[in-house]
């Protein structure tokens, strides 16, 4: 079996989740890396759209930032900003939003915006919320990647950038908003999904060689497992070439 990096796992897993003929909002970062892995792969017809308003963008690399001109360069169509909120994100014809983030907590909500208690002088101020609440707040359902460690995975986010579940279930609907919220998290370490009966994040699955402990361990709540834990499947060759011939065209 061809060797691999906890990285490069988290990102397979997480393109795996995308099916083909979805429509995902994109942030850049992992989820970026995600996307156009699937995209590249087993979901061709994955439309990818960046909030600078390029639609069914094809990107040769891995773009730097969503005004990167790769973007623009390979979209089906370039529209303002204004109109990709108005007409398709808010109205709910995103499938997912694809999202990072610098903490998230066992309810889903993730924080881009700042660490520490006192927003005015915090211990580290982040790069805000550019279109992540609309995204969290309307898109059909919400996939987050990010790598697990109790300094990302905090029993209650610093700050509210991105709603997910709030402080459990029902809370969306009691704010209107119209997406499901975050329904997978994808991490290093392995798969949570929200508990249907309390919204809290619960482990669903590990990736290969990874044990319940060590989950436990990166993971800032006692964090529940569910009974019928499972075990994600290891990147096969051809994802893995994909993958690494992604990051050569984007070194």
């Amino acid at each position: 079996m061809t060797e691999y990096t906890s990285d490069e796992m988290m990102s397979v897993a997480a393109a795996r989740a995308l099916g083909d003929g979805m429509s995902c909002f994109v942030g850049i970062g992992l989820p970026s890396t995600a996307a156009n892995l699937a995209r590249r792969g087993h979901a061709p017809n994955l439309t990818l759209i960046y909030e600078s308003g390029c639609l069914g963008a094809k990107p040769t690399r891995l773009p730097l930032s969503i005004g990167d001109g790769e973007l623009a360069d390979t979209a089906d169509a370039v529209v303002s900003v204004p109109e990709v909120f108005n007409y398709w994100l808010q109205p709910g014809r995103i499938d997912v939003g694809f999202l990072g983030a610098a903490q998230l907590d066992k309810f889903g909500n993730i924080n881009t915006t700042v660490i520490g208690p006192d927003y005015d002088n915090p211990k580290v101020r982040l790069p805000g919320a550019g279109g992540a609440p609309e995204i969290a707040a309307s898109c059909r359902e919400v996939f987050v990647v990010l790598r697990q460690s109790t300094r990302t995975f905090v029993e209650k986010v610093d700050f509210v950038t991105s709603f997910g579940h709030g402080a459990g279930k029902g809370d969306r609907e009691r704010l209107g908003l119209p997406g499901a919220g975050p329904t997978l998290v994808v991490t290093d370490l392995g798969l949570m999904r929200p508990d249907p009966e309390t919204a809290e994040l619960t482990l669903t699955e590990l990736h290969p060689g990874i044990e319940v402990d060590q989950v436990v361990e990166a993971t800032g709540w006692k964090l529940k497992v569910a009974g019928d834990l499972g075990t994600t499947p290891a990147p096969t060759e051809a994802e893995l070439r994909i993958l690494r011939d992604l990051k050569r065209a984007s070194a």
